[in-house]
């Protein structure tokens, strides 16, 4: 299998899809090799290579962090200090999304700005999923939970991922690292006293805290009604953190009424790590162990502060070495139920 590495300083980079990408309204046929897939996520347009080479810098030495890591506030609006800085509500910030079908992929007749890798088949260009319920994060898990989790588990990571405002959104994650987080979170809520009930029946029924497949993201994100954006069709930038931005900005920084779930920053702010290896379409999470021992992809959804509005939508599909840190790169949590 041949990747194709954007920052030569690695040996492996992250890959979004496609760089110098066709949108599949001028697409000649669906790609159903796995090679041809993979030449699909080699960018999402040059502007995310460019903003990327804006966004990185070289990581620090090893055992620098402490010394610069942002210190735990004693408080911080809207997260619970006494519980791992989670959100303040009655769920710790999970929203349950309700069981049912929704429509996946990108149909360029309503979408123009499509890429090949978003078509379901040769024979259409959307397909139908359901999914059984699930729970997904409100917000993008932020530097204050990341370093809870650091400190108390002794979790090593990269500097960067513990600088920048306890609110933010962690960057410069990689895809163990989130693994890591989800699994430590899961065990301490199981012996927690304090979890929130329904919370808690979830966890004793089997559910585990894990990051979201590529299609419970897309659900969440867009709703049942095949939506472009997370709060409609077209672009804008009063509702998400995208374009160009300096920066990341605080978890909930842009209210969206219209999105399906009341979830923030599904566009925009940083890219969100999935537990879905990068397939061609058609989705079926059966048979997502089938090449993890060939140098997988696992995809990445919703676009980062460094993003034009084309990669910002609910459809596209990005993707990530398990390896790479970047500082656009983050994730959010969900609890799924066991398959």
């Amino acid at each position: 299998m041949r990747t194709v590495p954007l920052d030569s300083s690695r040996s492996r980079a992250f890959r979004t899809a496609p760089a110098a990408a066709t949108p599949a309204s001028s697409a000649t046929g669906h790609c159903r090799s796995r090679s041809r897939g993979l030449r699909d996520l080699v960018a999402v347009a040059l502007a995310v290579v460019l903003g990327a080479l804006a966004a990185c810098r070289p990581l620090d030495p090893e055992g620098s962090s402490a010394a610069r890591a942002t210190p735990l506030p004693d408080a911080l609006e809207g997260f619970r200090a006494d519980a791992w800085f989670l959100p303040d509500d009655d769920l710790l910030g999970f929203v349950e999304i309700a069981a049912g079908p929704f429509t996946m992929g990108s149909d360029p007749a309503v979408d123009p700005r499509a890429f090949e890798n978003e078509r379901w088949s040769a024979g259409g260009t959307q397909g139908t999923v359901d999914l059984p319920a699930f729970a997904i994060g409100r917000y993008e898990v932020t530097v204050a939970q990341f370093r809870a989790f650091a400190d108390v588990a002794g979790y090593t990571s990269a500097p960067e991922a513990l600088r920048g405002g306890p609110d933010h959104p962690v960057g410069s994650v990689s895809w163990p690292d989130a693994l890591a987080y989800c699994r430590w979170l899961e065990a301490t809520l199981r012996d927690w006293p304090g979890t929130p009930p329904r919370l808690r029946q979830w966890l004793d029924a089997g559910w585990r805290v894990t990051l979201p497949s590529e299609a419970e993201w897309e659900k969440a994100a867009r709703g049942a009604d095949g939506r472009v954006y997370p709060w409609g069709d077209v672009p804008r930038r009063d509702r998400a953190n995208f374009g160009g931005a300096a920066g990341a900005t605080p978890a909930g920084s842009f209210d969206c009424p219209e999105c399906p779930f009341g979830l923030s920053d599904m566009s925009g702010n940083v890219w969100e790590l999935t537990r879905s290896p990068y397939q061609p379409y058609p989705y079926d999470e059966n048979d997502d162990a089938r090449d993890l021992a060939a140098d997988a992809l696992f995809v990445m959804r919703g676009g980062s502060f460094t993003d034009p509005e084309g990669n910002v939508r609910a459809a596209v599909r990005g993707g990530a070495d398990p390896g790479v840190r970047r500082p656009f790169i983050g994730f959010r949590l969900v609890i799924s139920p066991p398959p």
